[in-house]
C-alpha cells in the first residue's frame, strides 16, 4: 500500500510534464558534459569495468603488505659492508646534495653517517640475496622473491608519501590502487568485496601515524570499488550481525522495499550511484554469511598455525591477517591491503626495528609459504614495502648502541614476489652511502604500472574521464620495469 501511494505522488500531470521537459534535454546534455558516468552502466557491484585483462596476466589478485612509517632498508636488504669504516663520520656535502630536509633533521649541525652495526648480512638462497639478521624466516625464502633495492619517491612526509604510493598523487582525493583494480577487473567472488583491508599495531611503541580511509578509498570512482576494512574484535565489518528483534527474513524484506524505493529514484534521475547503493546492500547481506565462514580460522591445522607463528592465533595480529589474507586468495578477492603500523623510527631504531621485524619476518614467510604449497604463489602478486627509506646519516645523537634515522625517498628496498614476477633476484642498486639511487630507477609510478601490468592491465588504457579529463593510477607517467618481469 505504502508503495502504491509513492506511485500515485510520482506520477505528473500535465503541466509539471510539460514544465520538466522544457529544461529536461538541456539539464541531459549539461549532465553528460560534466558527468559521463551519469550514463553509464555501473549496476553490478563486482563486474570491473573492462571484464577481461588487457592481455593475459600472471597475477590474478594483489597482497599489499604496507610497513607504514617507512621501514630501514640498511638494517634489512641494502648491504654496504664500507659503511662500518665510515661509521660517525660526517656524510659528504657532494653526497646529499641539495636534498630537501624534514623540519626533523633541517636544523641540524651534523650529519654523522650510522652504520648498522648491530645487524649482521649474509647471502642466502641459491641467488645469493642479501639479507639481515632481523629477518631469518624471509632469508630461507629469499628464492621466491625479487628485491627493488632502487626505489624512489620525492615525497618526504608520511601523508603525501603514502598517499603518492597507494593513489599516484600526493594530493588527497585519487582513487586508491586497490579501487582500481577493482574498477578495471571487478572481483571473483560475489559474496566478497573486491577490495579488503587490514591494520595491524607493530610491537615497537610508536604514537600511531594516521591511516585515513581515503587510502582505500574510491575517489571519483564509482563507490562500490571502495575497500572494505575488516576489525581485529567484534563483527569483522561493522554493522555485520543483525540488530536485536531482526532476522534474516526480515532483513531481506527490508532490502527488498530498499531495492524498490531506490530503483524508483534512479529511473527518475538516472544517477549511478543509486545502482551501486542498491548493489552494495546486496552484497552485505551476501556477506552476512560468507565472511563468518571466512573469519572462522578453526579448520586451519596445528602446522598451519606454526607456519605463521602463535601471533596467527591472536585476532588483529600481522601474522593473523597474513593467515586471512591466504583464505580471501582462495575465495578470489582481488586485492588484499595489509597495513603494519610502527616503522617511522627516529629514535632506538635498533631495538624498535628488531621488535617490527619480530612481528612480520615468520608470517611474511609463512605466507609465501603456504600460498606456494598451494599452488597460489604462480597467480597471486605479494609486494612488500614503506612510503619510503631512512637516511643514512643519524638523526639526534648517534652512539655505538642507539641511533635513529630521518625520512628518505631518494633510495629505499621494496621486494615482489609470485604473480609474475621474476624470483631470485636483486633489482637496481644505490651508492655507497646508500642515499642516491646508482642504477636502475624504480619510481612509485613505475612500480604500480609494474604491478598493474602483473595484473593483465596497461596502466595507460586503465582510465576513467572525471571533471573532462581522462585520469588514471599512475597519472601521466610510469614505466614498466620489464627486467623484472617472469
Amino acid at each position: 500500500m505504502q508503495f502504491e501511494m509513492l506511485a500515485q505522488q510520482q506520477e505528473f500531470n500535465r503541466r509539471q510534464f510539460f514544465r520538466r521537459n522544457a529544461t529536461g534535454i538541456g539539464a541531459a546534455a549539461l549532465g553528460s558534459l560534466l558527468n559521463p558516468g551519469l550514463f553509464a552502466n555501473e549496476s553490478k557491484s563486482n563486474s570491473g569495468s573492462i571484464q577481461t585483462s588487457h592481455f593475459p596476466g600472471k597475477a590474478k589478485r594483489v597482497i599489499y603488505l604496507f610497513m607504514h612509517g617507512g621501514p630501514s632498508q640498511m638494517e634489512m636488504f641494502d648491504y654496504k659492508p664500507r659503511l662500518k669504516e665510515l661509521n660517525s663520520s660526517p656524510l659528504p656535502d657532494s653526497v646529499r646534495g641539495d636534498q630537501r630536509l624534514t623540519g626533523m633533521t633541517s636544523k641540524q649541525k651534523s650529519f654523522p653517517i650510522a652504520a648498522p652495526m648491530q645487524f649482521k648480512f649474509n647471502q642466502h638462497g641459491e641467488s645469493g640475496t642479501w639479507v639481515s639478521d632481523a629477518l631469518p624466516h624471509f632469508a630461507k625464502v629469499v628464492d621466491d622473491v625479487c628485491v627493488i633495492n632502487s626505489v624512489h619517491t620525492e615525497a618526504i612526509n608520511h601523508d603525501p608519501a603514502v598517499t603518492l604510493m597507494q593513489t599516484g598523487h600526493q594530493q588527497p582525493g585519487r582513487p586508491s590502487f586497490g579501487a582500481w583494480s577493482s574498477y578495471g577487473l571487478g572481483s571473483e567472488n560475489q559474496n566478497l568485496p573486491a577490495f579488503v583491508v587490514f591494520i595491524s599495531q607493530g610491537s615497537a611503541s610508536r604514537p600511531a601515524d594516521p591511516l585515513y580511509a581515503r587510502l582505500w578509498g574510491t575517489g571519483f570512482l564509482p563507490s562500490n570499488h571502495q575497500g572494505v576494512n575488516f576489525r581485529k574484535s567484534g563483527d569483522p565489518v561493522l554493522y555485520l550481525s543483525n540488530p536485536p528483534g531482526i532476522d534474516a527474513s526480515s532483513r531481506r524484506r527490508m532490502l527488498d522495499g530498499l531495492s524498490q524505493l531506490n530503483q524508483r529514484q534512479f529511473e527518475e534521475y538516472r544517477d549511478p550511484e543509486i545502482q551501486t547503493r542498491i548493489a552494495q546492500y546486496e552484497m552485505a547481506y551476501r556477506m552476512q554469511t560468507s565472511v563468518p565462514d571466512l573469519t572462522d580460522l578453526s579448520s586451519e591445522t596445528d602446522q598451519t598455525f606454526k607456519l605463521y607463528g602463535e601471533d596467527s592465533r591472536k585476532p588483529g595480529t600481522y601474522a593473523a591477517n597474513c593467515l586471512l589474507a591466504r583464505r580471501m586468495a582462495e575465495r578470489g578477492v582481488r586485492f588484499i591491503q595489509l597495513y603494519h603500523r610502527g616503522w617511522d623510527q627516529h629514535y632506538n631504531l635498533p631495538s624498535d626495528l628488531r621488535l617490527q621485524c619480530g612481528d612480520i619476518d615468520q608470517p611474511t614467510a609463512g605466507l609465501i609459504t603456504d600460498l606456494k604449497q598451494r599452488g597460489l604463489l604462480d597467480d597471486t602478486l605479494i609486494v612488500w614495502g614503506g612510503e619510503f627509506g631512512r637516511t643514512i646519516y643519524s638523526q639526534g645523537t648517534l652512539t655505538s648502541t642507539d641511533y635513529g634515522r630521518d625520512h628518505h625517498g631518494r633510495c629505499f628496498s621494496m621486494w615482489l614476489a609470485g604473480g609474475g614476477i621474476k624470483p631470485g633476484i636483486s633489482y637496481g642498486s644505490t651508492d655507497d652511502f646508500c642515499y642516491n639511487v646508482a642504477e636502475n630507477p624504480v619510481h612509485v609510478h613505475d612500480l604500480n604500472a609494474t604491478m598493474l601490468h602483473c595484473m593483465g592491465l596497461n596502466h595507460e588504457r586503465l582510465i576513467y574521464k572525471h571533471q573532462g579529463r581522462d585520469y588514471r593510477l599512475t597519472d601521466v607517467h610510469g614505466t614498466v620495469v620489464d627486467k623484472i618481469l617472469a
